[in-house]
């Protein structure tokens, strides 16, 4: 294949703007992931306070805990199979997220998918930030609690209090001077969340089962539906959010799989460690969370909130302490390394990582997270369904690029081309942006009527419910369309390329 026999250096001629080293393919020598490597990432990556508000909202919207288990793993064996897909071209070619995207959306075009991809993320950074600034208010109000009663700076239609609003400020800050040190700084970090984490999420399962007197009257809870229907007005949009939740890694997958010894190692590892961990992490969530309706009588679903009502100031802090440490680290590993590459990527000659690292910690502020995280139905239906119905027509545009028309092969010296094959009309892909832009629209009228800017009743009930399914809706139009537009398309010169190959 060509990747193992095409040198950097030949990729890199005078095409500075589509290659970086970081970019570069990477070679069979340095290709060392294994199975028990995927696996451990896909299980440090679902450790992490955002999983554990996904379960507990779905109990505070109105599952039990079988429905909100069964709901998380569906959706997660359901992302599983765009993520495996998107990952055969990184383990096959050795190549990043934004390379791959070239084939389908044009050496310029690949920005499209690639800035959505680092909007989300920026917004992904937001809400760990809010989590984070908010754990160090709770620690600091334990010891300070003037800081409850602080008088109100900034305007109502904000929905930010004074006190909460000063710390996600400082820690955002903190966020910001991690970035000046450099993503090496964070190392430590990673290490301190993949030993503390689990055990705090172990230590929190016991308080909840030993506090409601075992698992019986936990597991007990009914559900708060009334009917069937109501059951499945929920469930639809629940279970988009929860392929939402990953829809991102679903693009940008090869920037991982890049390294696999194998597909093998790569499809393997990520099956036994993507829904597995996401459905045991997800049920201490749910436990913890039906056992707040029998220790406090309401649902408690975030877990900040949760451990701030502990009694002890001692243990509020040290509890503060940790969740604030691993969502810093989480959060530059996650949050920041990506988008801040996409953005330099959009013009490598102005914006280095720096750059683009504040430029995503000023949009993750923009993008208010404490709005969307202050109750389950802006979490799910504002934020997780939203983002899905942008990321899934990309997917559904580079999956059928890749295996029904490429059919896995592709010209890896032509990606580093501006005058290559995947140029197409000055470096875009008409029919990926054609696809990309129906794909997204017929999710439109529903996300406005979500977020109130429009009336339910602009238009008919069955257009604005589109957006329940917004990920498949999304996927599904544009990969049909790419498809249609892009059958007939194969140049005398990509018949050449792919018979060398």
């Amino acid at each position: 294949m060509e990747n193992n026999k095409q040198n950097s250096s030949d990729l890199s001629g005078d095409n500075s703007s589509l290659y970086s080293p970081d970019l570069a393919p990477v070679t069979s020598d340095k290709r060392t992931w294994n199975t028990w490597n995927y696996a451990a990432l896909w299980i440090s990556m679902s450790l992490c306070i955002p999983t554990y508000m996904l379960a507990s909202s779905l109990i505070d919207g109105g599952m039990n805990w079988w429905q909100a288990i069964l709901t998380i793993f569906l959706g997660n064996s359901i992302v599983l199979i765009p993520m495996i897909l998107n990952g055969h071209a990184g383990a096959k070619y050795g190549i990043p997220f934004p390379v791959f995207a070239r084939a389908s959306f044009g050496t310029k075009g690949a920005n499209l998918p690639a800035l959505l991809r680092a909007i989300v993320a920026c917004g992904w950074f937001g809400i760990q930030t809010w989590i984070g600034g908010f754990a160090v208010y709770l620690m600091a109000a334990a010891w300070i609690p003037s800081l409850k009663d602080l008088p109100q700076i900034f305007p109502d239609a904000l929905g930010l209090k004074t006190g909460p609003a000063i710390c996600f400020f400082l820690f955002w800050f903190l966020n910001m001077y991690i970035v000046y040190l450099g993503v090496d700084s964070i190392k430590k970090l990673l290490v301190f969340k993949a030993y503390f984490l689990p055990l705090s999420a172990l230590a929190l399962l016991y308080w909840a089962v030993s506090t409601s007197n075992g698992f019986g009257p936990i597991l007990s809870q009914p559900d708060k539906f009334n009917t069937p229907s109501d059951f499945w007005n929920f469930f639809f949009p629940a279970l988009t959010g929860m392929v939402g939740f990953w829809a991102t890694l679903s693009l940008n997958i090869p920037d991982f799989t890049r390294y696999a010894k194998s597909q093998k190692a790569q499809v393997i590892g990520q099956m036994i460690g993507l829904p597995p961990s996401m459905t045991m992490f997800s049920f201490i969530g749910v436990v913890v969370t039906s056992a707040t309706v029998i220790i406090y009588g309401n649902t408690i679903w975030d877990p900040v909130v949760l451990a701030g009502k502990f009694e002890s100031k001692i243990l509020v802090s040290i509890a503060m302490i940790c969740i604030a440490i691993s969502t810093l680290a989480t959060n530059i590993a996650a949050n920041i390394v990506s988008p801040a590459n996409d953005f330099a990527h959009l013009s490598p000659s102005k914006i280095d990582f720096k750059k683009g690292g504040y430029l995503t910690g000023i949009i993750g502020v923009l993008i208010f997270p404490w709005k969307l995280i202050e109750d389950p139905n802006g979490y799910i239906f504002k934020w997780l369904i939203a983002y899905s119905s942008l990321l899934g027509p990309v997917g559904g545009i580079m999956i059928a690029d890749y295996y029904f028309i490429r059919k896995k092969v592709l010209s890896v010296s032509d990606l580093f081309n501006p005058a290559g094959i995947y140029s197409y009309i000055k470096g875009y892909n008409k029919s990926a942006v054609i696809a990309l832009l129906l794909g997204i629209l017929p999710n439109a009228p529903g996300f406005f009527v979500t977020v109130e800017l429009i009336n339910k009743d602009s238009f008919p009930l069955w257009i604005s419910n589109l957006y329940n399914y917004a990920w498949f809706v999304g996927f599904g139009v544009s990969f049909v369309i790419y498809f249609l537009l892009m059958r007939n398309y194969v140049s005398e010169k990509q018949i050449q390329t792919q018979n060398e190959n």
